[in-house]
């Protein structure tokens, strides 16, 4: 059974949330939100690491994510802390508004500095908070897409899958015959299907003109350069017209 999320007054009542946000005020009033400044500040260090989980302490947190950023941009970490902040509760209202007005002012920056997992984050926060419907549903949409190949991913990583090879009958047989997967599904005639060439034809319909929208296209680029099963089924394909990939 899923759990279900804690409700006001449990929130309300929790220690550990007060942990978690406390002396936010201090670090929230010490951000600059001169975006253009920052976007030309690079983050200084020698040893770039990657947090796992996170401190109660804001500050602890902080000092590991800026590790996260070395060699980013000032902002691409300011970026993190506001969600960090909003992630934590604290004035989800004025730092959703910061973290909108830097998306529309710094987005083309946003999309080429960022890296996935951020990307993914951000997606997460519309979701959470905009009020626009469209951009709501866009940006789960980027969630369901990274989450379901690092589900994949994560199977094929414990299951020992990553380094076995391709059997060409089976290939022929998906070219000949339909193959169930499940529930009605069929799998993908591998080097020729058009189902991902058309569902990318709809991505960049419903896409166009919104936000979350851009970060949808600019992940469905990404997992096709990176080692995911889009990319791998891609270096497969060999029927030019209905290839999906940019």
């Amino acid at each position: 059974m899923t759990r279900r999320k804690k409700t006001k007054i449990e929130k309300w009542l929790s220690f550990n949330r007060y942990k978690r946000r406390f002396n936010a005020g201090k670090l929230a009033s010490s951000i600059n939100k001169d975006f253009t400044q920052q976007k030309n500040t690079i983050v200084s260090g020698d040893n770039l690491t990657y947090t796992h989980g996170s401190a109660h302490s804001l500050e602890e947190h902080f000092t590991a994510l800026e590790r996260e950023f070395i060699g980013s941009s000032q902002l691409c970490f300011t970026h993190a802390k506001i969600i960090v902040f909003m992630r934590r509760e604290y004035q989800l209202k004025d730092n959703f508004l910061t973290f909108e007005s830097m998306w529309h002012q710094e987005k083309a920056h946003l999309l080429q500095s960022l890296n996935t997992r951020w990307l993914v984050a951000a997606a997460d926060t519309f979701a959470d908070h905009s009020t626009d419907k469209r951009t709501q549903a866009l940006a789960l949409t980027c969630a369901c897409l990274i989450n379901t190949i690092k589900a994949q991913e994560t199977e094929r990583f414990i299951s020992r899958c990553d380094n076995t090879s391709d059997d060409p009958e089976r290939i022929r047989h998906l070219s000949e015959k339909r193959h169930a997967l499940f529930d009605g599904t069929t799998a993908l005639a591998v080097g020729t299907d058009d189902t991902l060439r058309n569902m990318r034809w709809r991505i960049d319909k419903i896409a166009k003109h919104d936000i979350a929208g851009d970060i949808f296209l600019e992940l469905f680029n990404r997992v096709n350069e990176h080692d995911t099963v889009y990319k791998r089924l891609k270096e497969r394909h060999h029927r030019d017209r209905t290839g999906w990939w940019s």
